[in-house]
């Protein structure tokens, strides 16, 4: 039996505020706590770099690979409004993934991890409990969602 794992996201895509997708977005990429430009790069070889800011595609979507480095993001919309800007991105950070059905609200997990998301909506920590390398939600992910835990 071959080893496998879920593989990360493979674009990054970002919506407005009516969650159509943040076409012509531009996302900013610095060095931690500072508006220094920090490259982000188009494929996992780490040679071509990507302008910066990145112009989001028609979809609102961009191939971000991240150097061993930690992060700043600021998002804006094409017009230059400022949506989010999100400090300390760690970018050796892995993540594993498992889909909601819509009735589990327990899954396992490895100790250490530093965020949850469903459908890439960050999930407050008093939304579930963590017991012995099990998360318990409040409430079950919906079916077919994606549940991401970071770890760093």
């Amino acid at each position: 039996m071959a080893t496998t794992s879920l593989a990360p996201t493979p674009k990054l895509q970002f919506f407005d505020a009516n969650g159509a997708p943040l076409a012509g977005g531009l996302l900013y990429t610095y060095e931690a706590g500072t508006t220094t430009p920090l490259a982000t790069y188009t494929d996992s070889t780490g040679v071509s770099a990507n302008t910066n800011p990145i112009v989001l595609d028609s979809r609102g979507e961009a191939n971000v690979w991240l150097e061993g480095a930690i992060y700043k993001f600021a998002l804006y919309t094409s017009a230059g409004v400022l949506i989010w800007t999100v400090d300390n991105i760690n970018g050796s950070t892995f993540a594993s993934n498992a889909t909601g059905d819509g009735t589990t609200t327990a899954f396992s997990v490895v100790n250490g991890f530093t965020a949850i998301y469903i459908n890439g909506v960050y999930q407050n920590r008093n939304t579930y409990t963590v017991t012995s390398g099990t998360v318990t939600f409040s409430q079950a992910p919906p079916y077919t969602s994606i549940i991401e835990v970071v770890y760093n």
